[in-house]
């Protein structure tokens, strides 16, 4: 299977599974993702309203991270999102329509059934824009980083403003991989900060697969079909 052996040290993780020998062979790679939840929202909003192709499905996102990770750590015998977070600025009721109200429980519903965790920083009703998002994503992800509990985190963004996090993760010998968009069309407009592509061990951009006729399927795939209509998934 591709095992590798390690001698035991009092230092070894549970991740590896015990020989009579006493040495141990790799088993399960764990990832965690992190979502800059905008960032995300920006991606699926753009491919739904404007290319008609779908809402982005989390389940199959995992499972493309899921792919690339282990095209990158090929030494473990099999690669599982084990923890995921969506970090988004919230705006009390009062202030949201109630279009937003209606996709922030669709969206909700969605990231319940992919296993993802919520979590969400309140957003001052005069604020024009997300405030402490950033450093509750950067504070969820070295917690999880320092427990011990992932061997890869990947960051769903392509803000160069999380250098110093990749930078601090992969002092605490993990692994990072940044997923993100790159495209322009019809006045939409992401991309990856350079500084970020170059911080990280990884880098997968996902809009280049439906570039490559090889990988098309693969990134139709990522898609479900929805009603098109103002409110669906809070769209």
């Amino acid at each position: 299977c591709g095992h590798i052996r390690l001698r035991r040290t009092s230092l070894t993780p549970s991740r590896y599974a015990p020989y009579a020998s006493g040495e141990y062979t790799m088993t399960i790679c764990r990832i965690g993702v992190f979502y800059d939840g905008n960032y995300f929202m920006y991606a699926q909003r753009h491919y739904h309203h404007k290319r008609s192709l779908g809402w982005l499905n989390y389940q199959a996102f995992h499972q493309l991270i899921e792919s690339f990770v282990r095209e990158k750590e090929q030494q473990f015998v099999a690669h599982r999102v084990v923890y995921a977070s969506w970090h988004q600025g919230m705006f009390s009721s009062p202030n949201s329509t109630e279009k937003q109200l209606r996709g922030d429980r669709n969206r909700d519903h969605d990231l319940m059934h992919a296993g993802i965790e919520a979590k969400y920083v309140p957003m001052n009703a005069a604020a024009t824009k997300e405030k402490g998002v950033d450093v509750a994503l950067a504070v969820d992800a070295m917690q999880i980083a320092l427990s011990e509990k992932i061997d890869v985190a990947v960051i769903v963004t392509g803000d160069g403003d999380f250098v110093p996090l990749v930078r601090a993760i992969m002092k605490q010998g993990v692994r990072v991989a940044i997923v993100h968009f790159e495209y322009e069309d019809e006045g939409d407009k992401t991309f990856i900060s350079e500084r970020l592509r170059v911080a990280c061990n990884y880098a997968l951009n996902v809009s280049d697969m439906e570039r490559d006729r090889s990988k098309d399927a693969l990134f139709r795939g990522l898609f479900r079909r929805v009603d098109k209509t103002p409110d669906a998934n809070g769209a």
